[in-house]
């Protein structure tokens, strides 16, 4: 099929400045599958172990919570646990700000450049303060 020379081409990804609202754009949608696939097979996982008896939630616990001074794997998953935890109240919170984000631009607010870049940059702050002070208050209790 030939090209007609009338229509304009589309634009390509080499021509786009990347900004920071592709950035939470695709964020937004990252979180959304880290949430709904890891989340969910540690709460299946958490919620199987209770639901099965103290042997079960005592091998969830081993792994995932209280290896500490166990040593080798253990251990090492404990630690992996915690990084993992602290990643998916990110998302959370980044998957939380880009919707509120979404939904200001839903009632037809925020579509200047400054001020949806502006927004999408505040998203990014928000989601780390917040996983900052969840873990902060969360750590010294």
């Amino acid at each position: 099929m030939a090209r007609n020379p009338g229509r304009p081409l589309s634009p390509h990804l080499t021509i786009w400045k990347w900004g920071p609202h592709m950035l939470v754009s695709i964020l937004h949608r990252a979180t959304g599958v880290a949430m709904a696939t890891g989340g969910v097979m540690l709460l299946v996982w958490w919620l199987a172990a209770v639901a099965t008896g103290p042997e079960s939630y005592a091998t969830f616990s081993r792994w995932m919570i209280d290896a500490e001074g166990a040593g080798g794997l253990p251990e090492l998953t404990t630690v992996l646990a915690k990084i993992a935890a602290i990643a998916i109240t990110w998302a959370f919170f980044q998957h939380m700000s880009t919707g509120v984000r979404h939904l200001v631009l839903d009632i037809g607010a925020g579509y200047e450049l400054k001020t949806n870049k502006m927004y999408a940059q505040l998203t990014m702050v928000v989601s780390t303060f917040l996983t900052i002070a969840l873990w902060g208050w969360a750590l010294t209790r």
